[in-house]
């Protein structure tokens, strides 16, 4: 029995630009990781256990049986943790039996959603835990494969998404991150193409690129207190194109151009370039809202939105429909002045920070 113990951490995650559009490859976003951390303690036990305070769930036993997991009780919220363990199985990995204790500081005390991303943070910090617990260390030095298997595991649980939250909680800091060709993956998956193989191959079109903000730019995060359905969200916008591929594609590409702007904005630390392109980037989403249906832009986050715009400017993040909004201003007093005011308006600043490291092993 394996007499070690670990603590893993990985940071939740905020969009910054690019959503919606990033869902498909050869797209361009912006993600950056912020200091609110998932958290598992793993160490060894005679049998497989696993206690999730904050949900109400503890001392769960699992076991694998022909590659599936099993939980001693069922429950629909062990689902991701159903398909990591499994995808970490698929490696070929014998993955001993263990004790996992998991915690997390991305949503509210009142079991509220921030939208940090936990899902993400959860795929990440599990699928590197139980790497380095049976000794895969190779693979732990190896952020690219880490994302990879994680982005597996995430997909084959929630069927939708960009993976940028993945990317995040796997590198930390500000990422350029592009997607991959989803379709390329799904296929490879209904193949039969091992995990192993399949974490071997370049992925077609992803690229993940550190960046960094502006240092004249502060960055803020509004919370309106209202959870959003990110998955129900992207499949609505989704339908779009099925609906109206002309308009689906003119916002696929008005937003690359945006976010290639601010991309250069960051690059050439031009405070003009950012928050036009931000401006930009809001106009596009609530645009794409209006042509698809879906409540990208809520009340609360254009009250949010406008509140930051006579300032510097600001959008939605994520997939909007609650959760956060972002600003960026340039001047520290103009900082406060947002804060105040969208305290006032019944939205709650965010005492964030950008997370410099990605999942870390203690």
């Amino acid at each position: 029995m394996n007499a070690e113990r670990y603590t893993v951490r990985a940071p939740g995650k905020l969009f910054v630009a690019g959503e919606y559009a990033i869902t498909e490859p050869n797209q361009d976003s912006i993600v950056v990781a912020v200091d609110r951390f998932l958290e598992i303690d793993i160490q060894s036990s005679r049998s497989n256990r696993l206690d999730l305070p904050q949900m109400g769930l503890t001392d769960i036993s699992w076991k694998v049986e022909k590659g599936l997991v099993k939980f001693s009780e069922p429950d629909k919220r062990l689902h991701f943790i159903k398909h990591i363990i499994e995808t970490i199985n698929g490696l070929g990995v014998e993955v001993m039996t263990s004790q996992l204790l998991i915690t997390s500081e991305l949503d509210d005390r009142s079991g509220l959603k921030y939208g940090l991303g936990s899902s993400a943070a959860l795929s990440v910090a599990l699928v590197t835990a139980l790497l380095k617990y049976s000794n895969v260390a190779t693979i732990v030095e190896q952020p690219l494969t880490i994302f990879k298997l994680a982005a597996i595991a995430h997909l084959r649980a929630q069927g939708n998404g960009s993976c940028a939250d993945i990317a995040a909680a796997t590198y930390g800091c500000w990422l350029n991150y592009r997607s991959f060709d989803r379709h390329w993956l799904d296929e490879q998956l209904a193949q039969g193409v091992t995990v192993p193989e399949l974490i071997e191959k370049e992925w077609p079109s992803l690229c993940i690129t550190p960046i960094a903000l502006p240092a004249n730019l502060y960055f803020l995060i509004g919370w309106t207190k209202q959870a959003a359905n990110t998955s129900s969200m992207v499949n609505d916008v989704q339908a779009l194109k099925q609906q109206n591929l002309a308009s689906y594609q003119a916002f696929l590409s008005d937003s690359n151009k945006v976010v290639k702007q601010i991309i250069r904005g960051f690059n050439e630390e031009s405070v003009e370039l950012v928050l036009t392109g931000i401006k930009q980037n809001r106009q596009l989403l609530k645009q794409l809202g209006q042509v698809s249906g879906v409540n990208i832009e809520t009340e609360q986050l254009t009250m949010l939105i406008d509140i930051a715009d006579a300032f510097g400017a600001a959008k939605t993040s994520g997939a909007g429909g609650g959760d956060c909004g972002i600003a960026f201003v340039n001047q520290a007093d103009q900082a406060e002045q947002v804060k105040l005011l969208w305290k006032e308006s019944g939205i709650e600043p965010l005492r964030l920070c950008v997370s410099t490291v990605g999942v870390t092993i203690d």
